[in-house]
């Protein structure tokens, strides 16, 4: 990791690290003098740490100089700070998920940012020369691509969603795989959506949950992240924390790193657990990935129908096809197999539940399920004591029923 920083004035240990140029060796080598140097080369190096086992460069960013506060409503004296955790939603049990923040190969060995600083995956200038443009970098394409109605979309679906009510929240635990992904402008995802508002021209989503991006992050790793947008997805919004918006609470987490350890099939299964929830307070919307671990939240100023509350709730899995020489693509949703292979080889959501007027946990009521394209990927869902509301999900996309 590295600390970045921005203009400033010079400090003190600036003033004395250039004095010790200046001085003889003799004097640079005195006992208090060198002491004072290896503390400061002890601290740097708790601060600049080497690139993670994914390549990533995690920079330790003062929480008060985050993107999320170079928005106008958040610049100004007393305004650069987080806010506090929010009650948590009645009957949200903390200790139940099986992840905490080691699922990310940055904070394998157990690292993590100072106190009052949060850890941001570094952008580097090959990340924005992968993107369509400068304009566009971070962001998805606009909604018209998007709609979930539209057999001749370039993406695809399979999920699980809820409607018709007032939603003020959404859980579920879901198992995180190392998909195919054949081209470099394609991605494969699995998430939660929060949604409220017109397809057309109006949608608000919050989204969050692991994705493989090889033109966002330049690889084929799974990584957590984080989505928002008021207008679908024209102006506002962007992935992770690559525009203002999202404020960042946590200090060891990095949205954009890498999920390590990942499933395999037949063996075991590792999945991480997401809440996303509206604050009774403030009317923030907060997110929390495994173990009572709060990552921050999306200020509702922000938003103009999710202010208030969501309209729908989605769960599930989602491919771009390209249709690369007219042909489906073979980029895979989830594990790569169908939703009838079951436990240990299909992509699972389980657990799923609402956030109710009285920010209640409740179990999602009338979910449907829907494969835009189920020959290329499907789902199937049930209800059991363990898991309650569960679906698996998925596929290979081209096959000889997918051409």
């Amino acid at each position: 990791m590295a600390v970045s920083c921005g203009q400033r004035r010079p400090s003190l240990i600036d003033t004395f690290l250039v004095l010790c140029l200046l001085l003889p060796s003799s004097t640079v080598n005195s006992t208090p003098v060198a002491a004072h140097r290896r503390t400061i080369s002890a601290h740097l190096r708790r601060l600049n740490k080497p690139a993670s086992p994914d390549g990533d460069l995690i920079d330790c960013i003062p929480s008060h100089l985050q993107p999320a506060f170079d928005h106008p409503k958040l610049r100004g004296p007393g305004r650069r700070r987080p806010l506090d955790p929010p009650e948590r939603p009645k009957g949200h049990n903390a200790s139940s998920s099986s992840s905490s923040f080691h699922v990310q190969a940055w904070a394998s060995s157990g690292e993590s940012c100072p106190e009052e600083t949060v850890p941001i995956r570094r952008t580097m200038r090959e990340d924005i020369l992968r993107a369509s443009s400068i304009q566009r970098f971070g962001r998805k394409p606009a909604v018209a691509a998007l709609r979930r109605d539209s057999i001749s979309s370039a993406h695809e679906h399979a999920i699980g969603y809820a409607m018709g009510n007032h939603y003020y929240g959404a859980k579920a635990g879901l198992n995180v795989w190392t998909p195919r992904v054949t081209s470099a402008s394609e991605f494969s995802l699995s998430q939660i959506w929060v949604i409220s508002g017109s397809f057309s021209h109006d949608l608000n989503t919050i989204e969050a949950g692991w994705q493989v991006s090889p033109q966002l992050y330049g690889d084929n790793r799974p990584r957590f992240f984080t989505y928002w947008t008021s207008d679908a997805y024209r102006e506002t919004g962007c992935y992770n924390l690559l525009c203002s918006g999202f404020v960042q609470t946590n200090n060891k987490i990095a949205i954009g790193a890498a999920i390590s350890p990942t499933s395999s099939l037949n063996n075991r299964q590792f999945d991480i657990s997401l809440l996303i929830w509206k604050d009774p307070t403030h009317g923030n919307w907060w997110l929390e990935l495994g173990s009572g671990m709060l990552v921050g939240y999306w200020p509702s100023f922000l938003f103009s129908h999710l202010a208030r509350h969501a309209s729908m709730l989605q769960f599930g899995g989602e491919v771009v096809n390209i249709r690369r020489s007219g042909r489906h693509t073979s980029t895979q949703m989830g594990s790569g197999r169908f939703a009838t292979e079951g436990i240990r080889r299909a992509s699972y959501f389980r657990n799923l539940q609402a956030v109710d007027w009285d920010n209640s946990l409740v179990p999602l009521p009338n979910l449907r399920l829907l494969a835009d394209h189920p020959n290329c990927y499907s789902i199937r869902g049930g209800v059991n004591a363990v898991w309650g509301n569960y679906f698996y999900y998925g596929g290979p996309g081209r096959n000889f029923r997918c051409p």
